[in-house]
């Protein structure tokens, strides 16, 4: 590590795309480099609804979309940079490439329009948990943590809009909250499921909300009709899901990114996995997870009666 990083308020570059999930693993290297440099100007290149969660929790100040056209020219051989590209990766003390990069086109563009030093780190997970692989690059800046997990330390005045928003659907006290869906059919815990585990938590005079994604429509149609009158977390952005959930009592989701997001603002989590693997991307945070695996990957054979043992004992 060059003495011009230990001396001043470095600039920092996290190259980093992915899903919700695949962000939220990568919090740690954040909150490392935050730890180590408090001062530190930190900006990520990824996508702006998921990265936008570091800006809100402070760890990071800026988001540029990888979406971008001219984000192409780092993909590609023999790339031609913009005055403003080259401007701009030669301002960062240091670069994290955390893109799928196989044969190292995108580092070798990055040294060619000037950074001064990239540290590359497989987007796939290779062995153990995610969360300390990510962290394997920061060996070369003489950090060696391996036991963070992902954090997302919002204000209070965040906070505060969360509870707002629980309070204009009706909710006075935290809430339970269950995610009946995922990105995939393929990890979701049949619907009628979460039915008989929220019945359970109103006989136990438990507050209950429902997340309901653009992706959960089946599921919510199963809710609405079981279970009429719970209350929906839908149409909000990440950002403002985290600052709602973090005003939540508990949480009971699938294997999927919101999972990961309440994990992550310090929720007790029960997640439900079926055919992922609960070893590599399970969910980590501070208020506690609890990984309870389907027999032999099939969420069609976890019963209630095993989701809920684990549901009693940590959210009661």
């Amino acid at each position: 590590m060059s003495e011009d990083i230990r001396s001043h308020a470095p600039r920092f570059l996290i190259l980093r795309g992915g899903a919700i999930g695949d962000f939220i693993v990568t919090l740690p290297v954040l909150q490392a480099l935050r730890a180590q440099w408090p001062a530190a100007r930190i900006e990520i290149w990824g996508y702006p609804h998921i990265a936008d969660l570091a800006v809100a929790a402070g760890l990071a100040e800026s988001v540029v979309s990888l979406d971008r056209a001219e984000m192409a020219r780092f993909f590609v051989p023999e790339p031609s940079f913009t005055d403003a590209q080259v401007s701009a990766v030669r301002s960062f003390d240091l670069v994290f490439n955390y893109l799928h990069d196989p044969v190292g086109q995108v580092r070798s563009n990055l040294l060619l329009a000037g950074a001064k030093q990239v540290l590359s780190g497989s987007p796939l997970i290779k062995r153990g948990h995610a969360v300390p692989f990510l962290l394997e690059p920061l060996q070369a800046l003489a950090i060696y943590e391996t036991e963070l997990v992902p954090a997302l330390d919002l204000s209070g005045e965040r906070r505060e809009r969360g509870r707002g928003r629980l309070r204009s659907l009706g909710i006075g006290v935290p809430p339970v909250v269950v995610h009946p869906g995922s990105g995939s059919p393929a990890k979701n815990w049949p619907a009628d499921r979460f039915v008989q585990v929220i019945r359970r938590l109103k006989e136990q005079g438990r507050a209950v909300a429902a997340v309901i994604g653009e992706a959960d429509v089946a599921e919510a149609a199963v809710l609405a009709r079981e279970v009429p009158g719970v209350p929906a977390l839908a149409g909000l952005s990440l950002v403002e899901l985290a600052e709602t959930l973090a005003g939540c009592a508990a949480f009971l989701g699938n294997d999927s990114g919101i999972t990961h997001l309440a994990a992550a603002v310090g929720l007790p989590v029960v997640a439900l996995f079926g055919p992922s693997d609960a070893e590599k991307w399970g969910p980590r945070g501070r208020g506690g997870v609890k990984v309870v695996r389907a027999p032999e990957g099939e969420l069609e054979r976890l019963t209630v009666s095993s989701a809920w043992a684990e549901i009693e004992r940590r959210f009661f």
